[in-house]
Protein backbone atom coordinates (compact mmCIF):
# COMPACT_ATOMS: atom_id res chain seq x y z
CA UNK A 1 0.00 0.00 0.00
CA UNK A 2 3.21 2.14 0.80
CA UNK A 3 4.75 1.64 -2.36
CA UNK A 4 1.55 2.35 -4.18
CA UNK A 5 0.96 5.74 -1.93
CA UNK A 6 4.49 6.59 -3.54
CA UNK A 7 4.16 6.01 -6.99
CA UNK A 8 0.85 8.03 -6.98
CA UNK A 9 3.26 10.97 -5.60
CA UNK A 10 5.52 10.16 -8.01
CA UNK A 11 2.97 10.45 -10.79
CA UNK A 12 1.06 13.92 -9.58
CA UNK A 13 4.93 15.31 -9.02
CA UNK A 14 5.52 14.85 -12.55
CA UNK A 15 1.98 16.06 -14.11
CA UNK A 16 2.17 19.05 -11.79
CA UNK A 17 5.94 19.57 -13.84
CA UNK A 18 4.68 18.91 -16.43
CA UNK A 19 2.01 21.83 -16.35
CA UNK A 20 4.70 24.10 -15.59
CA UNK A 21 6.11 23.80 -19.40
CA UNK A 22 6.34 27.38 -20.96
CA UNK A 23 4.18 28.38 -23.38
CA UNK A 24 6.71 29.92 -25.10
CA UNK A 25 8.45 26.01 -25.25
CA UNK A 26 5.43 25.24 -26.70
CA UNK A 27 5.58 27.97 -29.61
CA UNK A 28 8.56 26.83 -30.43
CA UNK A 29 7.73 23.01 -30.91
CA UNK A 30 5.10 23.77 -32.85
CA UNK A 31 7.51 26.49 -35.20
CA UNK A 32 10.02 23.11 -35.33
CA UNK A 33 7.01 20.61 -36.31
CA UNK A 34 6.42 23.64 -39.11
CA UNK A 35 10.11 23.86 -40.57
CA UNK A 36 11.08 19.96 -39.75
CA UNK A 37 14.42 21.92 -38.91
CA UNK A 38 16.27 23.49 -36.00
CA UNK A 39 18.22 25.32 -38.19
CA UNK A 40 15.31 26.72 -40.46
CA UNK A 41 12.67 27.05 -37.37
CA UNK A 42 15.69 28.95 -35.38
CA UNK A 43 16.39 31.55 -38.68
CA UNK A 44 12.63 32.06 -38.54
CA UNK A 45 12.57 32.77 -34.96
CA UNK A 46 15.46 34.97 -34.40
CA UNK A 47 17.25 32.37 -32.22
CA UNK A 48 20.34 30.59 -32.94
CA UNK A 49 20.16 27.09 -33.47
CA UNK A 50 21.37 25.92 -30.28
CA UNK A 51 19.40 27.72 -28.24
CA UNK A 52 16.52 26.69 -29.99
CA UNK A 53 17.84 22.92 -29.48
CA UNK A 54 18.07 23.65 -25.50
CA UNK A 55 14.37 25.01 -24.87
CA UNK A 56 13.30 21.60 -27.00
CA UNK A 57 15.35 19.30 -24.36
CA UNK A 58 13.91 21.40 -21.55
CA UNK A 59 10.69 20.96 -23.30
CA UNK A 60 10.90 16.90 -23.58
CA UNK A 61 12.06 16.46 -20.01
CA UNK A 62 9.74 18.64 -18.58
CA UNK A 63 6.96 16.43 -20.36
CA UNK A 64 8.40 13.27 -19.99
CA UNK A 65 8.66 12.04 -23.39
CA UNK A 66 10.70 12.68 -26.81
CA UNK A 67 9.03 14.57 -29.03
CA UNK A 68 11.31 14.98 -32.19
CA UNK A 69 12.92 12.02 -33.82
CA UNK A 70 16.37 13.60 -34.81
CA UNK A 71 18.50 12.82 -37.79
CA UNK A 72 20.67 14.09 -40.83
CA UNK A 73 17.80 14.90 -42.53
CA UNK A 74 15.78 17.09 -40.24
CA UNK A 75 13.34 16.38 -37.55
CA UNK A 76 10.04 14.27 -37.38
CA UNK A 77 7.73 14.19 -34.94
CA UNK A 78 7.14 11.15 -32.71
CA UNK A 79 4.30 8.99 -31.55
CA UNK A 80 4.36 11.13 -28.85
CA UNK A 81 4.89 14.91 -30.60
CA UNK A 82 2.16 13.91 -33.10
CA UNK A 83 -0.45 13.19 -30.28
CA UNK A 84 0.58 16.20 -28.83
CA UNK A 85 0.30 18.78 -31.92
CA UNK A 86 -3.36 19.06 -32.01
CA UNK A 87 -3.52 19.81 -28.42
CA UNK A 88 -0.99 22.62 -28.55
CA UNK A 89 -2.46 24.04 -31.99
CA UNK A 90 -5.87 24.39 -30.04
CA UNK A 91 -4.11 26.22 -27.64
CA UNK A 92 -2.27 28.41 -29.84
CA UNK A 93 -5.47 29.02 -31.66
CA UNK A 94 -7.56 30.22 -28.48
CA UNK A 95 -4.10 32.45 -27.52
CA UNK A 96 -4.64 34.10 -30.96
CA UNK A 97 -8.17 35.13 -30.36
CA UNK A 98 -7.87 36.19 -26.69
CA UNK A 99 -5.71 38.81 -28.37
CA UNK A 100 -7.81 39.38 -31.34
CA UNK A 101 -10.96 40.30 -29.07
CA UNK A 102 -8.77 42.52 -27.34
CA UNK A 103 -7.87 44.20 -30.31
CA UNK A 104 -11.23 44.62 -31.63
CA UNK A 105 -12.70 45.55 -28.33
CA UNK A 106 -10.47 48.86 -28.57
CA UNK A 107 -11.84 51.94 -29.78
CA UNK A 108 -13.18 50.66 -33.03
CA UNK A 109 -12.61 53.18 -35.26
CA UNK A 110 -9.63 53.66 -33.87
CA UNK A 111 -5.86 51.71 -34.08
CA UNK A 112 -3.77 49.82 -36.67
CA UNK A 113 -4.89 47.38 -39.28
CA UNK A 114 -2.09 45.01 -40.51
CA UNK A 115 -2.00 44.55 -44.47
CA UNK A 116 0.15 42.01 -45.65
CA UNK A 117 0.51 42.09 -49.37
CA UNK A 118 2.51 40.54 -52.51
CA UNK A 119 5.11 43.01 -53.75
CA UNK A 120 3.86 44.10 -56.57
CA UNK A 121 0.19 44.90 -55.86
CA UNK A 122 1.02 46.32 -52.68
CA UNK A 123 3.80 49.18 -53.71
CA UNK A 124 2.12 49.74 -57.19
CA UNK A 125 -1.45 49.72 -56.51
CA UNK A 126 -2.33 49.63 -52.94
CA UNK A 127 0.18 52.22 -51.69
CA UNK A 128 -0.37 55.05 -53.72
CA UNK A 129 -4.14 54.76 -52.76
CA UNK A 130 -3.54 54.75 -49.37
CA UNK A 131 -2.95 58.11 -49.03
CA UNK A 132 -5.88 59.01 -50.12
CA UNK A 133 -7.47 56.47 -47.66
CA UNK A 134 -5.60 58.21 -44.71
CA UNK A 135 -6.87 61.60 -45.30
CA UNK A 136 -10.54 60.24 -44.90
CA UNK A 137 -9.79 58.19 -42.29
CA UNK A 138 -7.26 59.72 -40.22
CA UNK A 139 -7.78 57.83 -37.05
CA UNK A 140 -6.94 54.78 -38.53
CA UNK A 141 -3.23 53.49 -39.17
CA UNK A 142 -2.86 50.96 -42.21
CA UNK A 143 0.69 48.87 -41.18
CA UNK A 144 1.41 47.75 -44.89
CA UNK A 145 3.71 45.20 -45.50
CA UNK A 146 4.68 44.06 -49.13
CA UNK A 147 6.80 41.09 -49.49
CA UNK A 148 6.43 37.67 -51.32
CA UNK A 149 6.52 35.75 -47.88
CA UNK A 150 2.97 34.49 -47.15
CA UNK A 151 1.32 36.38 -43.65
CA UNK A 152 -0.38 33.73 -41.57
CA UNK A 153 -3.78 35.39 -40.67
CA UNK A 154 -4.54 32.97 -38.70
CA UNK A 155 -1.60 33.31 -36.21
CA UNK A 156 -1.70 37.04 -36.07
CA UNK A 157 1.18 37.94 -38.45
CA UNK A 158 -1.23 40.15 -39.93
CA UNK A 159 -4.73 41.44 -39.97
CA UNK A 160 -5.39 40.91 -43.41
CA UNK A 161 -3.51 39.26 -45.85
CA UNK A 162 -3.93 39.71 -49.87
CA UNK A 163 -1.80 36.78 -51.01
CA UNK A 164 -1.87 34.78 -54.48
CA UNK A 165 -3.28 31.32 -52.64
CA UNK A 166 -5.82 31.23 -50.77
CA UNK A 167 -6.08 29.48 -47.38
CA UNK A 168 -7.95 26.56 -46.18
CA UNK A 169 -7.96 27.52 -42.26
CA UNK A 170 -11.68 26.99 -41.70
CA UNK A 171 -11.62 30.13 -39.26
CA UNK A 172 -10.79 32.30 -42.09
CA UNK A 173 -12.92 34.40 -44.39
CA UNK A 174 -11.54 34.16 -47.99
CA UNK A 175 -12.64 36.40 -50.72
CA UNK A 176 -11.47 36.38 -54.49
CA UNK A 177 -10.33 40.14 -54.82
CA UNK A 178 -9.19 40.09 -58.64
CA UNK A 179 -7.02 38.49 -61.19
CA UNK A 180 -3.54 39.50 -62.24
CA UNK A 181 -2.82 39.13 -65.81
CA UNK A 182 1.15 38.01 -66.43
CA UNK A 183 2.12 39.20 -69.89
CA UNK A 184 5.81 39.45 -71.16
CA UNK A 185 7.22 42.89 -71.80
CA UNK A 186 10.43 44.92 -72.70
CA UNK A 187 11.81 48.35 -72.44
CA UNK A 188 11.43 50.91 -75.67
CA UNK A 189 15.03 51.05 -75.52
CA UNK A 190 15.49 47.22 -75.32
CA UNK A 191 13.24 46.84 -78.69
CA UNK A 192 14.55 49.52 -80.42
CA UNK A 193 18.16 47.95 -80.23
CA UNK A 194 16.95 44.33 -80.14
CA UNK A 195 13.41 44.15 -81.49
CA UNK A 196 10.78 41.56 -79.87
CA UNK A 197 10.73 37.88 -80.65
CA UNK A 198 7.52 37.52 -83.03
CA UNK A 199 7.43 33.65 -81.98
CA UNK A 200 8.72 31.12 -79.47
CA UNK A 201 11.50 29.47 -81.13
CA UNK A 202 13.13 33.30 -81.31
CA UNK A 203 13.22 33.66 -77.88
CA UNK A 204 16.36 31.53 -77.43
CA UNK A 205 17.95 35.16 -79.51
CA UNK A 206 16.84 36.86 -76.40
CA UNK A 207 16.62 36.89 -72.43
CA UNK A 208 14.69 36.77 -69.22
CA UNK A 209 13.94 38.14 -66.37
CA UNK A 210 13.20 35.36 -64.24
CA UNK A 211 11.02 36.00 -60.83
CA UNK A 212 12.05 33.08 -58.27
CA UNK A 213 10.17 33.88 -54.96
CA UNK A 214 7.02 32.45 -52.42
CA UNK A 215 3.99 32.14 -53.73
CA UNK A 216 5.03 32.55 -57.55
CA UNK A 217 4.65 29.17 -59.43
CA UNK A 218 8.71 28.78 -60.32
CA UNK A 219 7.58 26.34 -63.13
CA UNK A 220 4.81 28.17 -64.81
CA UNK A 221 7.77 30.26 -66.93
CA UNK A 222 8.47 27.10 -68.58
CA UNK A 223 4.88 25.38 -68.88
CA UNK A 224 3.42 28.66 -70.26
CA UNK A 225 6.41 29.49 -73.12
CA UNK A 226 5.94 25.29 -73.69
CA UNK A 227 9.70 24.93 -72.76
CA UNK A 228 11.11 22.00 -71.46
CA UNK A 229 14.05 24.40 -69.86
CA UNK A 230 14.49 27.53 -69.66
CA UNK A 231 18.33 26.61 -69.45
CA UNK A 232 20.69 29.56 -71.18
CA UNK A 233 17.17 32.06 -71.66
CA UNK A 234 17.30 33.26 -68.09
CA UNK A 235 19.48 36.35 -67.84
CA UNK A 236 18.57 38.03 -64.41
CA UNK A 237 16.99 35.77 -61.49
CA UNK A 238 15.38 37.51 -58.72
CA UNK A 239 13.23 37.42 -55.84
CA UNK A 240 11.93 40.75 -56.29
CA UNK A 241 8.71 41.70 -58.82
CA UNK A 242 10.15 45.04 -58.29
CA UNK A 243 13.18 43.54 -59.42
CA UNK A 244 11.74 42.15 -62.48
CA UNK A 245 10.05 45.77 -63.35
CA UNK A 246 13.16 47.73 -62.59
CA UNK A 247 15.39 45.30 -64.48
CA UNK A 248 13.20 45.03 -67.77
CA UNK A 249 12.23 48.91 -67.52
CA UNK A 250 16.31 49.30 -67.79
CA UNK A 251 16.51 46.91 -70.68
CA UNK A 252 18.18 44.11 -69.26
CA UNK A 253 15.73 41.67 -71.40
CA UNK A 254 12.06 39.85 -71.04
CA UNK A 255 9.44 39.88 -68.36
CA UNK A 256 6.58 38.74 -67.18
CA UNK A 257 4.71 41.36 -65.12
CA UNK A 258 0.93 42.10 -64.70
CA UNK A 259 -0.80 44.22 -67.32
CA UNK A 260 -1.49 46.63 -65.11
CA UNK A 261 1.75 47.59 -64.97
CA UNK A 262 1.87 49.22 -68.83
CA UNK A 263 -1.97 50.37 -68.57
CA UNK A 264 -0.23 52.51 -64.78
CA UNK A 265 1.81 54.36 -67.07
CA UNK A 266 5.21 52.38 -67.48
CA UNK A 267 7.33 52.93 -70.14
CA UNK A 268 6.94 49.06 -71.42
CA UNK A 269 6.04 47.19 -74.45
CA UNK A 270 4.15 44.38 -74.51
CA UNK A 271 5.86 41.12 -76.48
CA UNK A 272 2.50 39.08 -78.37
CA UNK A 273 4.06 35.50 -78.20
CA UNK A 274 0.69 34.01 -77.79
CA UNK A 275 1.31 33.25 -74.20
CA UNK A 276 -0.27 34.78 -71.35
CA UNK A 277 -0.42 33.79 -67.02
CA UNK A 278 -2.71 34.83 -64.63
CA UNK A 279 -2.47 34.53 -60.63
CA UNK A 280 -5.50 35.29 -58.71
CA UNK A 281 -5.51 37.62 -55.56
CA UNK A 282 -7.30 35.99 -52.19
CA UNK A 283 -8.29 38.85 -49.70
CA UNK A 284 -8.29 36.74 -46.06
CA UNK A 285 -9.26 37.38 -43.02
CA UNK A 286 -10.28 36.49 -39.32
CA UNK A 287 -13.68 36.10 -38.66
CA UNK A 288 -13.26 37.50 -35.27
CA UNK A 289 -12.98 40.65 -37.47
CA UNK A 290 -16.39 40.72 -39.04
CA UNK A 291 -17.61 42.95 -35.83
CA UNK A 292 -14.39 45.15 -35.84
CA UNK A 293 -15.34 48.27 -37.77
CA UNK A 294 -11.75 49.56 -38.71
CA UNK A 295 -11.32 46.16 -40.24
CA UNK A 296 -14.45 46.12 -42.10
CA UNK A 297 -13.14 49.88 -43.70
CA UNK A 298 -10.14 48.48 -44.39
CA UNK A 299 -11.61 45.41 -46.21
CA UNK A 300 -14.18 47.52 -47.83
CA UNK A 301 -11.84 50.09 -48.95
CA UNK A 302 -9.75 47.13 -50.09
CA UNK A 303 -12.58 45.10 -52.04
CA UNK A 304 -13.21 48.70 -54.17
CA UNK A 305 -9.64 49.28 -55.08
CA UNK A 306 -9.71 46.27 -56.93
CA UNK A 307 -13.54 45.83 -58.23
CA UNK A 308 -12.78 44.93 -61.51
CA UNK A 309 -15.89 47.15 -62.80
CA UNK A 310 -13.82 50.53 -62.22
CA UNK A 311 -10.20 48.67 -62.78
CA UNK A 312 -10.92 45.82 -65.63
CA UNK A 313 -7.47 44.70 -65.56
CA UNK A 314 -8.20 42.78 -62.58
CA UNK A 315 -10.99 41.29 -64.62
CA UNK A 316 -11.52 37.44 -65.09
CA UNK A 317 -10.98 36.97 -69.00
CA UNK A 318 -7.48 38.30 -70.38
CA UNK A 319 -7.83 42.00 -72.25
CA UNK A 320 -4.42 42.98 -74.53
CA UNK A 321 -2.33 45.27 -71.93
CA UNK A 322 -2.79 47.81 -75.16
CA UNK A 323 -6.17 47.89 -75.25
CA UNK A 324 -5.97 48.35 -71.19
CA UNK A 325 -4.40 51.89 -71.68
CA UNK A 326 -8.02 53.96 -72.71
CA UNK A 327 -10.18 51.73 -70.25
CA UNK A 328 -7.79 52.71 -67.66
CA UNK A 329 -8.68 56.44 -67.04
CA UNK A 330 -10.13 55.94 -63.36
CA UNK A 331 -7.01 54.03 -62.10
CA UNK A 332 -4.95 56.92 -62.84
CA UNK A 333 -6.90 59.85 -61.11
CA UNK A 334 -5.17 61.51 -58.13
CA UNK A 335 -1.90 60.30 -59.32
CA UNK A 336 -0.66 62.93 -61.21
CA UNK A 337 0.01 62.09 -64.68
CA UNK A 338 0.32 58.55 -63.97
CA UNK A 339 0.19 55.75 -61.41
CA UNK A 340 3.30 54.68 -62.03
CA UNK A 341 6.48 56.19 -59.98
CA UNK A 342 9.48 55.54 -62.78
CA UNK A 343 12.46 53.55 -61.49
CA UNK A 344 14.90 54.83 -64.48
CA UNK A 345 17.18 57.56 -63.05
CA UNK A 346 17.81 60.45 -64.80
Amino acid sequence: MQQLLHRGAAIMQHREEALGASWDDLKLFLACAKYKSFRNAAEELGLTSTTLMRRIDRLEESIGCKLFLRDQSGLTLSDEGTAMIADVTHMERHAFNVFRRASRSSNDTTGTVRVAVTEGPGNFWILPRLIDFQKTYRKITVDLRCAMEQADVARLESDIAIQLEPPTNPDLIVAKLGRLHIYPFVSKEYESLYGVPATLAELKNHRIIKQSAPQVDDGAYARVLGLQSLEGIVGIKTNSSVGVLYAVERGAGIGFLPTVSIALGAPLVAVDLGVSHHADLWLTYHKEFRTSERHKIVVDWLKKIFDARTYPCFRDEFIHPNALVPMMTAAREGFGLTGYVATTPT
